[in-house]
C-alpha cells in the first residue's frame, strides 16, 4: 500500500453519514494539498467490502465523477444516507459538505 494511503483513508472515515467530501478537500485534510487525484487513486485501490464510505468523495463540482453502474452504486449510496440530488445530478456543497471543527487549542 502507498505510505499515504492510510492518512486518506483514515481523513475519509471521518466524514459523517449524509455528509460528502470533495477530492480536494480530503487532500487538504490529510497533510496532501494540491494531489486531490491522488485521493481518486487511493479509493480506487481500496478492496471489496472495506469500511471506508468511498462513496462520501465527490469532485469539486458537486458530482459523482464514478462512470456506468459504479457512478450508479455511489448514488444509491448516498441517497440512501440522505444525501439529495439537484439539477443535473450535482449535490449542493453548500448543505452536504462536510465542514470539520477546528482542533482545540491548549
Amino acid at each position: 500500500m502507498h505510505p499515504d494511503y492510510a492518512r486518506i483513508y483514515a481523513t475519509i472515515q471521518r466524514i459523517p453519514r449524509g455528509r460528502v467530501a470533495t477530492y480536494g478537500q480530503i487532500a487538504e485534510l490529510a497533510g496532501l494539498p494540491g494531489r486531490a487525484r491522488q485521493i481518486g487513486y487511493a479509493l480506487h485501490a481500496l478492496p471489496d467490502g472495506s469500511p471506508v464510505p468511498w462513496q462520501r468523495v465527490l469532485n469539486a463540482r458537486g458530482e459523482i465523477s464514478l462512470p456506468g453502474a459504479s457512478g450508479a452504486r455511489q448514488r444509491a449510496l448516498l441517497l440512501a444516507e440522505g444525501v439529495e440530488f439537484g439539477d443535473g445530478g450535482r449535490i449542493d456543497l453548500a448543505e452536504y459538505q462536510w465542514r470539520p471543527r477546528a482542533p482545540r487549542r491548549r
